[in-house]
C-alpha cells in the first residue's frame, strides 16, 4: 500500500518529532554516542518543529508556504492514519554548490517502515517539490558510516560530490559526506 503524502501542518509536530527520534535512533545506533541518541526527546524536538513550521527562523526545518526557489517544503507520509514518515527539502545553505541549488534537510521514516517504500515515496515526492521551485542540483549530507542510507541515496541518484565535514554530536565528531544529482526543472 502506497502511503498518502501531504504537506505537514501544526498538527503533526508530535507525529514528526516521534518519527525523527526513533528515526535517529535506529538509524544512528553505533554510528553516534547511545547517551546523546537516549536523551533525544520526542516532546522537546516537537516544541522545536512547532516553533520552525510556525516562526520559521530560517534553519532549513520550516516551511515558508509559497512555491518557489525560496519555499521550505516539510511533507510526512501517512499509513492507516498514521504520520510514519517525514522529509524536508528547500534552499541548499551550502555555499559552495551555487545559486539556484536545493538541498534534502531531512528523511526519517518510523523504522518498522523501513523498506516498505515510504522512504522512497517521500524521496521522489521531495525531489519533484524541489523540480517545480526550480531547485537544481539538490544535495544532501549523509554519515559516512551509514551504509544503508548511502546505498538508498545512490539508488535514487545521488552521487557523492566530494564534500565531507564534521558533524559533532555529544563530543564526537561523526563525519558527513554530501552527496547531489541533478533534478528537473519545473517538476
Amino acid at each position: 500500500m502506497d502511503p498518502l503524502l501531504r504537506p505537514m501542518t501544526a498538527d503533526d509536530c508530535e507525529a514528526v518529532a516521534a518519527v525523527r527520534v526513533a528515526g535517529w535512533r535506529w538509524a544512528y545506533d553505533g554510528l553516534m554516542p547511545g547517551a546523546y541518541l537516549d536523551a533525544m526527546s520526542v516532546e522537546k524536538d516537537a516544541a522545536r518543529r512547532r516553533a520552525l513550521l510556525t516562526g520559521g527562523n530560517g534553519d532549513g526545518d520550516s516551511d515558508s508556504g509559497g512555491a518557489g526557489p525560496g519555499a521550505v517544503r516539510n511533507l510526512v507520509a501517512e499509513r492507516d492514519g498514521a504520520v510514519v514518515g517525514w522529509g524536508c527539502v528547500g534552499p541548499c545553505r551550502d555555499s559552495d554548490v551555487g545559486a539556484g541549488a536545493g538541498e534534502v534537510y531531512a528523511l526519517y521514516v518510523r523504522p518498522e517502515h523501513v523498506s516498505t517504500g515510504v522512504g522512497r515515496a517521500l524521496l521522489t515526492a521531495l525531489l519533484e517539490r524541489a523540480g517545480s521551485d526550480g531547485l537544481s542540483p539538490l544535495v544532501l549530507w549523509v554519515l559516512k558510516e551509514n551504509t544503508r542510507a548511502r546505498r538508498f541515496y545512490e539508488k535514487a541518484g545521488f552521487t557523492p560530490d566530494g564534500a565531507e565535514e564534521p558533524f559533532e554530536v555529544g563530543g564526537v565528531s561523526v563525519p558527513e559526506v554530501r552527496y547531489a544529482r541533478p533534478v528537473s526543472r519545473g517538476g
